[in-house]
This record gives structure tokens, C-alpha cells and sequence, in this order.
């Protein structure tokens, strides 16, 4: 029985090559991935803030299954970082250099 990996392999080279420096992708996917893990947490919340009660039964803990069922499908999703390689590789990921014209007009007096 062969146990599948939820690593991927990502190509360095084709990272770096999108924006010209493997650090500057990296910061780029860093960027996207918290966005996107901000986003899950948000929804996330809402939808456990429709379980959440004043008063804490132990009943009510054990027998709220749909509660259960809603954090293992967040848990099994993909991982932020993963989701937002993926998009830089794939070119759907739009981000912005600063301009260098900016520092450029900065006079020195």
C-alpha cells in the first residue's frame, strides 16, 4: 500500500524566473498566502460562529457533528503556500513592482 505525499515539487528556477529573483517570488508567494489563509479564516469563522452558544453542554460539544464535519473540509483543503506557487507558476497571479521612477524624482538638496 502506497501512502500518497502531500508534498509538491515546485521548479526553483521557473519561480525565480517570474519575477527575475527567487527572493522576490518567494516574498510574492508569502504575500498570496497569507491573503489566502486570511480569507479561509474568515470564512472558517463564519461558519462556526453559527454552532457557537452562551452556554457550553458537554452534550452539545459531543453531538455536534456538522461542526466536525466543517473544520476536517478547512483542514483537508490545500496549504496557503502551496495554492499561491501554484498560481505565480501558472501566471495568475498579478503583482506590482514599485516603480523605480519614484526614486528617481527623489532630489537631494
Amino acid at each position: 500500500m502506497k501512502i500518497k505525499s502531500k508534498i509538491t515539487h515546485l521548479n526553483v528556477d521557473e519561480i525565480a524566473s517570474k519575477t527575475g529573483n527567487i527572493y522576490k517570488s518567494v516574498r510574492v508567494i508569502g504575500k498570496r498566502a497569507r491573503q489566502l489563509s486570511a480569507t479561509q479564516k474568515e470564512e472558517l469563522n463564519e461558519k462556526l460562529a453559527e454552532f457557537a452558544s452562551d452556554v457550553d453542554n458537554l452534550e452539545e460539544v459531543f453531538e455536534n457533528r456538522e461542526q466536525i464535519e466543517i473544520s476536517r473540509y478547512f483542514e483537508r483543503l490545500p496549504k496557503s503556500t502551496t495554492v499561491a506557487a501554484e498560481e505565480l507558476v501558472e501566471d495568475e497571479l498579478f503583482f506590482r513592482k514599485p516603480s523605480e521612477e519614484e526614486e528617481d524624482n527623489t532630489e537631494i538638496k
